[in-house]
């Protein structure tokens, strides 16, 4: 088999993405993924069932990228109506409502669910299961055969609606072809980079050690209903008598999110990513409503978490004007959307401490690891996160968009 391109072709990690369209993608069941030294999945060869059918090269999005979208037709900000939904999300609980709209009729849902401190892709049947795909997972997923199991309900005549990362959604249209699906909706996430499972379980290990637990699940943005922003991670330990309780830690105090936004830690090809452009590859977009204390503060919502939509195609546009009854919000002027969202205009930033930081990760004791890459927040960022954060600056900023109101009313009737 010739091979043009591609991690299988030149063993550049930074072309792989992860995706396991070429495991799928092989007949003969050559391909398999396994975990390198940062613990990173990488597709590995038998060569002994493999014939030389190019199958992989052909699915593969590095070898063959996808055509995309162009630049987005809308950007829709708000959150959903249902507050049991927008509770039990990370952000404003989009996604729920865009699957109630898309499979209305019946069809399959595939999406990222935690099976402990593991991170699986797998379909379920609207609407019974799809809670499970709620949350941000910040672990990059294992496929299994899901691509497999998208083409099948396709060619079944289901409604199908696929969300993941954008490499992802790349990995799935070359899979089936690269050409447009009527019945298939992706939905993509914005993503700044997949962390390395190495420190999640070094992490998960280091808590557990000093709380006398087992780590059994983490909630990397748990809702907890505090006064300031609900930047807290929490995570369900298990002692050895088989007590089970709850640890909880402010994001910024937090090593997970210092060293990760830190672009430390992140898989090669995060820092090369072709899909980081406002030219997507996926139906719709979505991510966090960053910025909406600057441009749209009324979307804020009593700090229940906000979330913003980029309609890429004609199919998502309809789609999310399908949902409109269930969500509140309206649509927003494409450049400040687009100004708060990096991840859609370029890659992540490569961090030339990297390469150090990796290899303390797979040598040192996980506690002197931390107290060297971990950055302690400073009095200024303190200052903006507790005492003049996002709650106070829109609370303020309404109340005084209320006062010059009144006064331009008040205004009016005097003239």
């Amino acid at each position: 088999m010739k091979e043009e391109g591609g991690y299988l072709a030149t063993g550049d990690k930074a072309q792989c993405f992860g995706c396991e369209a070429c495991v799928q993608a092989c007949s003969r069941g050559a391909i398999g993924m396994l975990a390198d030294e940062e613990g990173f999945r990488y597709p590995v060869v038998d060569r002994a069932k493999c014939v030389g059918c190019g199958q992989c090269r052909r699915a593969c999005p590095a070898s063959r990228p996808p055509k995309r979208n162009p630049p987005p037709l809308a950007a829709f900000g708000g959150y959903a109506l249902d507050g049991t939904i927008r509770g039990e999300s990370t952000s404003g609980g989009f996604f729920s409502v865009l699957a109630d709209a898309w499979c209305s009729g019946g069809g399959l849902v595939f999406g990222a669910v935690a099976d402990g401190l593991a991170v699986r892709h797998c379909g379920a049947e609207h609407p019974g299961g799809i809670g499970r795909f709620r949350k941000s997972k910040y672990l990059q997923s294992e496929m299994g055969g899901c691509y497999r199991e998208v083409r099948a309900a396709l060619a079944g005549g289901k409604r199908v609606l696929f969300s993941g990362t954008p490499c992802q959604i790349a990995g799935l249209k070359t899979f089936l072809g690269g050409t447009g699906k009527p019945d298939l909706l992706a939905v993509e996430v914005v993503c700044e980079g997949v962390p390395s499972p190495l420190y999640i379980h070094g992490f998960a290990e280091w808590l557990g050690h000093r709380l006398g637990g087992t780590v059994r699940s983490i909630d990397y943005r748990f809702k907890d209903g505090r006064r300031w922003d609900f930047q807290v991670m929490k995570a369900t330990l298990e002692k050895p008598d088989g007590t089970v309780f709850g640890w909880k830690q402010d994001r910024w105090f937090n090593p997970f999110w210092s060293i990760w936004l830190q672009h430390l830690i992140s898989r090669p090809s995060c820092y090369q990513c072709p899909f980081a452009t406002p030219e997507r590859l996926a139906d719709i977009t979505l991510g966090d409503l960053w910025g909406v204390h600057l441009y749209c503060p009324e979307l804020y919502g009593r700090n229940g978490g906000a979330s913003i939509a980029f309609c890429n195609t004609g199919k998502g546009l309809e789609v999310l004007k399908a949902a409109g009854h269930a969500l509140h919000g309206h649509f927003l002027p494409m450049e400040p959307a687009l100004r708060y969202q990096g991840p859609m205009r370029r890659a992540i930033a490569g961090n030339p401490r990297r390469e150090e930081c990796m290899a303390d990760l797979r040598t040192l004791p996980f506690g002197p690891f931390v107290r060297k890459w971990a950055e302690k927040p400073g009095p200024r960022l303190l200052f903006s996160k507790y005492v003049w954060g996002n709650r106070q600056k829109v609370w303020c900023w309404n109340r005084l968009r209320g006062k010059k109101k009144i006064a331009e009313e008040r205004s009016g009737e005097a003239g």
